[in-house]
């Protein structure tokens, strides 16, 4: 929203700086020495072209630095008389946008087509013809549009390096506070799950051990001790997470696939459509919806099989998973932290997540994800 605000704010701006330019040509140009009939028509039209042509010079700086220059000769042949300001403006624009050799390399090139110019189509000595080509392109305005257009350059560039600067210092700093949360989590409640965990396991073999019937309490806290300790090594594992190494991706599904079928699920995968390289935050969102799914389909479905679809679509990625699991139509998911990251990922991309029993039994999850502007 906020670039096409700056976006409209610049058109207008390209417009109002052309229209003003024009005005001011056509002024000078009309009021000064200038021929009649035919030639006066021609060199009025090359001055307007001149200066409307400065619309588009955010958009192709070249092409309208050449533009002007051109125009610049033609209203010059046609017996006009006046400073080639778009052109100045073009130039400040062409460098501006980096393109430093060309505009100088156009520059020279018009520095002579002008003497040339006021040479063949006026009847005036060579020092006239310098003359009247200096007044159209004064070689000091020459140098400070381009002198302004470097200068601007740097700036911005030096802008965006420091940008860049406090983006690295934010993720560094971010990074820095991941790993101490992940040390504190560790020191303070790793030790304690892996007690109950372990005490838990033993009350239970002990009591099977000597026959007796194991109460559902003990049975819900080894249960419990289980899920925290796979949810904190978990935890630890994302935020100790530096980035050093790349995350998993689409490319990383057959491996996650193949240690789910070790599992004892039976796990396909299937790939329809043309695969080819998508952003990289589709495709760790992708790897992560087909893991956070699978692991729910071990943990909580009582499935034997699962299935998953990767489709490649030409304006965007679909990720499908189906089980066999005891979901029912009639059995209504309930969110978890799992299903939560999931939708929170899909939304981050602007996509759509739908997870839901399916009408033959087992659940579904769907997600379709953009690749367009997604990073």
């Amino acid at each position: 929203m906020n670039k096409g605000r700056f976006a409209v704010r610049a058109g207008l701006t390209d417009w109002a700086t052309a229209l003003g330019v024009t005005a001011l040509l056509l002024g000078t140009g009309l009021s000064g020495p200038h021929p009649s009939g035919a030639p006066e028509l021609l060199g009025s039209a090359l001055l307007a072209a001149g200066g409307l042509a400065l619309a588009g010079r955010r958009r192709a700086p070249l092409a309208v630095l050449v533009i002007t220059g051109l125009c610049a000769v033609g209203y010059l042949g046609a017996g006009f008389e006046a400073l080639a300001v778009p052109y100045l403006v073009a130039v400040y624009g062409s460098v501006r946008a980096g393109h430093r050799a060309v505009t100088l390399a156009v520059s020279v090139g018009l520095l002579v087509a002008l003497n040339l110019t006021a040479w063949v189509f006026h009847d005036d000595g060579p020092r006239e013809a310098v003359t009247q080509a200096r007044h159209t392109l004064e070689l000091a305005w020459l140098i400070a549009a381009f002198a302004a257009g470097e200068a601007v350059r740097q700036a911005e560039r030096r802008a965006d390096e420091a940008e860049r600067s406090r983006e690295e210092t934010a993720l560094r700093r971010a990074d820095e506070e991941r790993l101490r949360i992940a040390r504190e989590l560790h020191d303070s409640l790793t030790h304690q799950i892996s007690v109950i965990k372990v005490q838990s396991e033993v009350a239970v073999h002990v009591a099977r051990r000597r026959g007796e019937q194991v109460s559902e309490a003990l049975l819900a806290i080894q249960q419990a001790g289980r899920e925290a300790s796979r949810e904190l090594r978990a935890t630890l594992e994302a935020l100790r997470d530096d980035d050093t190494t790349p995350p998993p991706g689409l490319d990383h599904l057959p491996e996650l696939v193949k240690r789910f079928q070790g599992s004892g699920l039976e796990t396909t995968l299937a790939v329809e459509g043309h695969p080819r390289a998508v952003p990289d935050a589709v495709s760790r969102t992708a790897y992560r919806i087909v893991q956070e799914s699978l692991t729910n389909v071990t943990r909580h479905a009582s499935a034997t099989t699962a299935s998953v679809l990767i489709d490649y679509r030409p304006d965007g990625l679909r990720v499908h998973i189906d089980d066999d699991g005891k979901d029912t139509v009639h059995s209504a998911p309930t969110p978890g932290l799992g299903l939560l990251g999931m939708r929170e990922r899909v939304s981050a991309l602007g996509g759509r997540l739908r997870a839901e029993p399916r009408t033959a039994g087992g659940f579904t999850v769907q997600a379709e994800l953009p690749t367009d502007g997604a990073s």
